[in-house]
Formats: C-alpha cells, sequence, structure tokens
C-alpha cells in the first residue's frame, strides 16, 4: 500500500522534483528533432513558432496534471489517473502503452543520441555498444537505492543544465562575429502559410515529443514529499524553464549553419558547434551534449518502473513485476525495461520509433487530462481517494479551468491527426499497442478474479 504523499517526510524534496522534470524533458528531443523538422519546414521563424507553441501546449497540460496529482496522490501517473477517474481497463492501457511508448522508446531513442554524439566527439567510439552500455549501466544504478538515485540525479541535472548553459554562453558570444543564415529567424508570408499546413503537424509532433516529460513527478508522487503540492509546482516550474532553454537553445541553432547542413541530421548540436568553433570545438560540445543525455536517460530510468510495479501490485498474474528489495526499489521491473529498450534499440530507425511511440503516449495524455474535467464535472467512475480539500496542507487547483484542458486537447488533437494523414501506418502501429493491451485486460482479470 502507498505511503500518503503528505506522510512521507523521508521522501523525495521539491529540487529533486524539478530535477525530475527537467531531466526527463530536456534530452533526445531539443538535440536531434530540428533535422527532422526541416524536412517538413523550410523557415525558422516557423520552428521557432512551433516550439514555443509545444512550451505553451505542455505548460497547460502540466497546470492540468498538477490538480489530478493533488486530488490523486499516488504513483503510477496516467496509469493510476486513467483506471480511478474511469475504467481499470484504460488504467492498465496506460500502464501498457508507458512501459512501451512512455519509457522505453524514449530511453531507447535517448541512448541512440547518445551514441551518435559520443561517437561525433570520439568517432573511434562504437555509437551501437556505447547507447547499450550506458542504458545498463544507469539501470544498474537505480537498482541501488532511492538516495543513491537522488542524488546521482541531482547531480546529473546539475551538470548537464551547466553544459547546455555553457553550450547557450558560447554560442551566444560567437554568433555576433558568425556569418550565419541571414534572416531565418525573420517572419515572412512563406513562413506564416507554412504554419496552417499539414507539414507542421508533423512538426508539432516532434516539438511535443521534445516536450514530453512534463509529467514525470507524477508517476513516482508517493515517494515526494508534501506530493499533493509539491508534484504540481514541479510539474509547472520546470516545464516554464525548459521552454524558455529550448527557445534559445533552437535559436543558436539555427544561427549558427546553414539549414541545408541541419536538414536530416540526428546529432543537430555537433553540426550547429563544429560551425561555430571548428571541427574540434564541435568535438568537445558534443561531448557535453553526450554527457547532458545522461541525466535524461536516468530520469526516465527511474521514474518508468513504478508504473510498471503499480501494474504488477494490481495485477496477480504480472505479479512478480511488483518484486523488489525492502527499500521498495522495482529491480523486477527496471529489468523487464531494459530488456524492452534494448529490442527497440536493436530494430527500427530513430524517426519511425519516435512517431509510433508518440502516438499512443499523447492519447494517453490527452485522456489524463481529459479527466480533470470529468473530475470537476463529478462524473468519474470512482471518486478520488483524497478530495483536493482535505487535510492541512493547501493542495494546487489548475488556474484558468477550463481553458488549459481545452488548449492542451485540441492542440494535441490537432498534431495527431496530422500524423495519422502523412503517416497512417506508423499511427496504425501505435494505435495498436492500446488495442493490444485493451484485447489483453479481460483475460488478466479473469485470471486475477480466479
Amino acid at each position: 500500500m502507498d505511503v500518503p504523499a503528505e506522510k512521507n517526510a523521508a521522501g523525495i524534496g521539491l529540487p529533486t522534483c524539478i530535477a525530475l522534470v527537467m531531466a526527463t524533458m530536456v534530452g533526445t528531443g531539443v538535440y536531434t528533432t530540428l533535422g527532422f523538422q526541416l524536412q517538413d519546414l523550410k523557415s525558422g521563424f516557423s520552428i521557432l513558432c512551433l516550439w514555443a507553441l509545444g512550451g505553451l501546449i505542455s505548460l497547460c497540460g502540466a497546470l492540468s496534471y498538477a490538480e489530478l496529482a493533488a486530488r490523486i496522490p499516488r504513483s503510477g501517473g496516467e496509469y493510476t489517473y486513467l483506471g480511478e477517474i474511469y475504467h481499470p481497463a484504460l488504467g492498465f492501457m496506460a500502464g501498457f502503452v508507458s512501459l512501451v511508448a512512455g519509457f522505453a522508446a524514449p530511453i531507447a531513442l535517448s541512448s541512440i543520441a547518445f551514441g551518435s554524439y559520443l561517437q561525433a566527439a570520439f568517432p573511434l567510439v562504437p555509437a551501437s555498444w556505447s547507447s547499450a552500455l550506458a542504458v545498463l549501466m544507469l539501470s544498474l544504478v537505480h537498482m541501488r537505492s532511492l538516495r543513491v538515485s537522488a542524488f546521482f540525479q541531482l547531480g546529473s541535472t546539475a551538470l548537464k543544465f551547466l553544459l547546455a548553459v555553457l553550450f547557450i554562453a558560447v554560442g551566444l558570444a560567437i554568433l555576433p562575429r558568425h556569418s550565419g543564415p541571414p534572416g531565418v529567424l525573420v517572419p515572412s508570408l512563406a513562413s506564416m502559410r507554412e504554419l496552417v499546413r499539414p507539414s507542421s503537424g508533423i512538426a508539432l509532433i516532434f516539438v511535443l515529443y521534445a516536450y514530453s516529460g512534463w509529467n514525470a513527478t507524477a508517476y513516482l508522487a508517493s515517494e515526494v514529499r508534501k506530493g499533493r503540492r509539491t508534484v504540481g509546482l514541479s510539474l509547472v516550474l520546470g516545464t516554464v524553464a525548459v521552454t524558455l532553454f529550448y527557445l534559445v537553445l533552437n535559436a543558436v541553432f539555427l544561427k549558427s549553419a546553414p539549414l541545408s547542413a541541419l536538414c536530416g541530421v540526428l546529432n543537430v548540436g555537433s553540426v550547429a558547434a563544429e560551425h561555430l568553433l571548428g571541427r574540434c570545438g564541435g568535438r568537445i560540445m558534443s561531448l557535453i551534449v553526450a554527457l547532458g543525455l545522461l541525466a535524461s536517460l536516468s530520469a526516465m530510468i527511474w521514474s518508468g518502473p513504478r508504473v510498471t510495479q503499480r501494474v504488477g501490485e494490481n495485477h496477480a498474474m504480472l505479479g512478480f513485476l511488483a518484486a523488489g528489495r525492502r527499500n521498495g526499489i522495482p529491480v523486477r521491473a527496471i529489468q523487464l525495461q531494459l530488456l524492452i529498450v534494448l529490442g527497440l534499440m536493436a530494430c527500427g530507425s530513430f524517426e519511425t520509433v519516435l512517431v509510433f511511440a508518440q502516438i499512443p503516449l499523447l492519447l494517453c495524455l490527452m485522456l489524463g487530462v481529459a479527466g480533470l474535467i470529468v473530475i470537476r464535472q463529478g462524473k468519474g467512475s470512482g471518486e478520488p481517494s483524497t478530495p483536493l480539500d482535505e487535510g492541512k496542507e493547501a493542495a494546487f487547483r489548475c488556474p484558468l479551468y477550463p481553458l488549459p484542458p481545452l488548449v492542451f486537447l485540441v492542440f494535441s488533437l490537432a498534431g495527431l491527426l496530422y500524423s495519422v494523414i502523412s503517416r497512417p501506418w506508423v499511427a496504425l502501429a501505435g494505435t495498436g499497442i492500446m488495442m493490444l493491451s485493451l484485447i489483453l485486460y479481460p483475460w488478466i482479470s479473469r485470471k486475477q478474479s480466479a
């Protein structure tokens, strides 16, 4: 049984929660997706507008989840929210999606990006081997204890953002003397037209993937001190900080190198740094980005197994997933996640895995955000176990309700529709994950009843 978040005095504090959110968000997406966006869009101004829009959408989602975390202060994220608000079958689906698309796929993508950047810094290092080794070593770190995980996460996140700020500072210092693409960030009639074309929908999916992780602390809310308020604050503050960081970093990327040199490239940071600082400087910056990606990998490897552990606790047939050590570390869930990650790394291209994972993940997030509306209307299938106004601690309420959840739902739905139109087979495979879990649920629940 989970310890109520307010009474978990030995749990995780606000600084660690914010570090977890920021480390989960700032990772593969911002250092890899710009090249894919430039395949569909030709204006730097259009791309920056989409990054700002992605930040607004994510902030609206974070505000909605902040209130959900106050109403239902337990670990599990969408698995807990959808199961309590709608039906246990949808909760099981969300847990299944989180295992494969929410964590395993992003971890695989981050590890691939880590290997690519590390190879750009040290060409003789095999990218595939370094990617697999990074995932393995970080999984072992998080099997030790909660204290070790928190200490490592704080340290790696601090190093990550110190190095990222150094990257931006060097870029801003050199750009005035750098003959980059002229007028790349200046708005034009063509850039405005790009924003309303279907191609911008695919680019928005890449942007939303880069913002994935704004809900990170919801997955381990039971381990957070004063979680009914701390979880919400960490989601909102972390999302705002990352949005500002993304806008500045992408502006540096776009001004550093010709758009043709960035188009379709995975390690855009290496290309931008090489144009700014030369080959040697490019290698140094590639190493900085690679080290920063380790913090993102660590955050997702830490958060993900908590959802799988909750699934094992609630379904006897999958009870082996709940097994762990006395300190609560979900060892079996971490091991299963590691196997899935290594399998995804062995097959599938970076772009295909990204779109495949983002579609079911966005659908589950949309159901979670819509759950706030359902609860406010008093139409959930079950009342949350911890009412919002209960307890001495002031809980979080979504400001400007219902505007934030509606903004998130409308723009997320638009991005999904564009993706289905442009890549129907990948979208079908992504939704297949959700259908498979719903098909399996009646059989698993019958086994549990027996």
